[in-house]
C-alpha cells in the first residue's frame, strides 16, 4: 500500500469511529462535543470520498498491468494499455487534489466573520476609502449569499467612515475573508483636492473569526455596561433613548459597543457578541504565536500593519503585493468582485503549507 492510501485509510478508520460517536446518546448529550464531532464527521467527508476513489483507480492500474504480462491477445493488451494511460491520468490529478485536502483544515474557517474597518492616514480621503472597502466587501458577500449586519459606525466628516465594524454570516466566511486582514492603501486625486494631484491614503481592515458562547464564556459579574444615546452622520442624534450599549469586560481590558440596532437588547447581543469574538481573537493570537508555519507566511500572518493591496486609480490598477499579482480591473474589484484575488491568496497559502508538509 502507498504512503498516500495507507494515510487516507487511517483517516477512513477516524470517519467511521466519529460516526459512531455522533449518534451516542451520552456525547449528544453534552452539546459542546458533539458539535466538535459533528464538524469533524463533514469535514472528513471529502477525504473520504477521495480516499475511495483513488483506492479503485488504483485497483484498476493493477488490474490493467496485469491484463498486459498475462494476455497474449494483442486487441485485448491494447485496451488495457489504453485504460492504463487514463487512469494514471486521473490518478495524477487525484494524488495533487488528496494532498491539498490533506493540509491540515483552520478550524476557524468555517466560522462567520466579525470585520472592522478604520481610517488610517489620510484624513477625509482615508474616510471616503474605508466606505469604499465596506461597499466592496458588502457587494462581495451579496454574491456570497451572506448576511451582512452592521455593529457599529463612527461617520467621516466628508463621507464614508472613521471607522465601521460589521458581522458577516453565512459559511466559510472567515476562511474566505481572512485574507483581507491588514492595510490597503489607495492612490487617486481626491474630490477635495484642487490641483488634481494623486494622494495616497490607507485604511486597516481586520478580519476576526466570530466565537459562539461555546468557544469563550463571558461572565455577566465580569463585564461593565454602559449606556448612551445613538448617534449618525455629522453628530446628529438618531434618538434621545439611552439605547446604545458599551461592553468593557473588566479582566481583559476589551471594549465592544453597538448602537445599530433598533432596541437596547439587541445591541447588547450584538456587542456581546463582538466581546466575545476580541477575547477569542486574543487567545487565537497567542496559539498562532506558536505557529511556526503560520507565522512565516507571507499570504496570511494577521500582521495588522503589513500593507497587503494597493488601488491605483490613474492607472486601473490592484496589485496585492503579497503574490506580487496586479490586475488592470480596479472598477470591478472595487464593485466586490475580489473572488479571483482570494483564490489566488488561498493557492499559494495552499502551496505554502504543502512545501512546509514535505
Amino acid at each position: 500500500m502507498s504512503e498516500l492510501l495507507q494515510k487516507l485509510s487511517f483517516i477512513k478508520e477516524r470517519y467511521d469511529e466519529v460516526g459512531k460517536q455522533i449518534i451516542d446518546p451520552d456525547i449528544i448529550a453534552d452539546m459542546k462535543r458533539y458539535i466538535k464531532l459533528n464538524k469533524e464527521y463533514k469535514d472528513l467527508e471529502p477525504i473520504v470520498e477521495a480516499y475511495f476513489e483513488y483506492k479503485n483507480i488504483k485497483e484498476n492500474i493493477t488490474s490493467s498491468k496485469e491484463i498486459i504480462s498475462n494476455e497474449t491477445d494483442a486487441d485485448f493488451i491494447q485496451m488495457a494499455k489504453d485504460e492504463l494511460s487514463e487512469l494514471e491520468d486521473r490518478i495524477t490529478v487525484l494524488d495533487e487534489g488528496v494532498k491539498v485536502l490533506l493540509i491540515p483544515k483552520d478550524p476557524e474557517d468555517a466560522k462567520s466573520a466579525v470585520v472592522e474597518i478604520r481610517a488610517g492616514t489620510g484624513g477625509d480621503e482615508a474616510s471616503i476609502f474605508a466606505g469604499d472597502l465596506f461597499r466592496m466587501y458588502s457587494k462581495y458577500c451579496e454574491t456570497r449569499k451572506w448576511k451582512v449586519e452592521i455593529v457599529d459606525i463612527n461617520y467621516g466628516t466628508s463621507g464614508g467612515y472613521k471607522e465601521i465594524i460589521f458581522e458577516v454570516n453565512g459559511d466559510n466566511v472567515y476562511g474566505e475573508l481572512k485574507f483581507e486582514a491588514g492595510v490597503h492603501r489607495v492612490q487617486r486625486v481626491p474630490a477635495t483636492e484642487t490641483q488634481g494631484r494623486v494622494h495616497t491614503s490607507a485604511a486597516t481592515v481586520m478580519v476576526l473569526p466570530e466565537a459562539d458562547e461555546f468557544d469563550v464564556e463571558v461572565k455577566k459579574s465580569d463585564l461593565k455596561v454602559d449606556s448612551y444615546c445613538s448617534s449618525g452622520p455629522g453628530g446628529q442624534s438618531v434618538n434621545t433613548t439611552y439605547s446604545a450599549i458599551r461592553l468593557t469586560h473588566i479582566p481583559s481590558g476589551i471594549v465592544a459597543q453597538c448602537q445599530d440596532q433598533k432596541s437596547k437588547l439587541k445591541n447588547y447581543d450584538k456587542a456581546l457578541s463582538v466581546l466575545r469574538t476580541r477575547i477569542y481573537q486574543m487567545e487565537l493570537e497567542k496559539k498562532l504565536a506558536a505557529d511556526a508555519v503560520r507565522r512565516k507566511s507571507m499570504v496570511s500572518s494577521g500582521d495588522r500593519s503589513a500593507k497587503i493591496r494597493t488601488y491605483n486609480y490613474p492607472q486601473g490598477r490592484v496589485t496585492d503585493h503579497r503574490i506580487n499579482l496586479t490586475m488592470y480591473n480596479l472598477p470591478n474589484i472595487i464593485d466586490g468582485d475580489i473572488q479571483e484575488i482570494i483564490d489566488k491568496l488561498k493557492f499559494a497559502e495552499n502551496a505554502e503549507k504543502l512545501t512546509a508538509g514535505e
